[in-house]
């Protein structure tokens, strides 16, 4: 249909004329109310930024030398905010002659992670940064649901090589490799 003609049979239904796809050829066109179409985006938008979750990396610090309630205190904070869906920093900070014995921070980071045991996983392993050591704890369930898809995958990539070696043209392959050895010994 020639353009002029699509935009008065749009004129005369009261839509608006939309190109769809600009690259076919020819281009494809719309006749629809794009006021309302811009609209029910927005709603659709706004919809769907309610229902999503921001996951906030909250920050918890510690001392080498903290004493066994506060410790638990500690914990117990950290297992609230992992309960809520926020992501989890626990950083320890070291000051003067304390960098030199970094391990009593390793040590405080294995026991935090022996308290949270089946509630928790490492997204940043424990490491040093200037006279800080942190690592980075998140939810379980967030990591199951981001696992989930990468193993999806996983199958797919092993199933489809298994496709490729039992097929014809790989035993037509090893003829070819007998016979040339065959051809080099005589």
């Amino acid at each position: 249909m020639a353009l002029y003609q699509a935009l008065d049979l749009a004129k005369k239904k009261g839509f608006d004329l939309v190109e769809v796809a600009p690259t076919a050829v020819p281009p494809v066109c719309r006749l629809l109310d794009y006021g309302k179409f811009k609209y029910e985006q927005a709603k659709k938008e706004r919809e769907m930024r309610k229902t999503q979750k921001i996951s906030v990396v909250r920050e918890i610090r510690l001392r080498p030398k903290i004493g066994d309630h506060d410790f638990e205190a500690k914990t117990r904070s950290v297992q609230k905010l992992l309960h809520d869906g926020d992501k989890v920093k626990i950083t320890i900070m070291f000051r003067g002659r304390e960098l030199n014995h970094a391990n009593l921070g390793w040590k405080l980071l294995e026991r935090m992670m022996e308290a949270l045991k089946g509630t928790v996983a490492i997204e940043k392993q424990p490491m040093m940064e200037g006279s800080r050591m942190f690592m980075i704890l998140a939810p379980l369930q967030v990591q199951v649901q981001q696992v989930k898809p990468a193993a999806s995958q996983v199958k797919t990539s092993i199933t489809q090589p298994e496709k490729a070696t039992n097929s014809k043209p790989a035993k037509v392959k090893e003829d070819k490799v007998e016979k040339l050895k065959e051809s080099a010994n005589a």
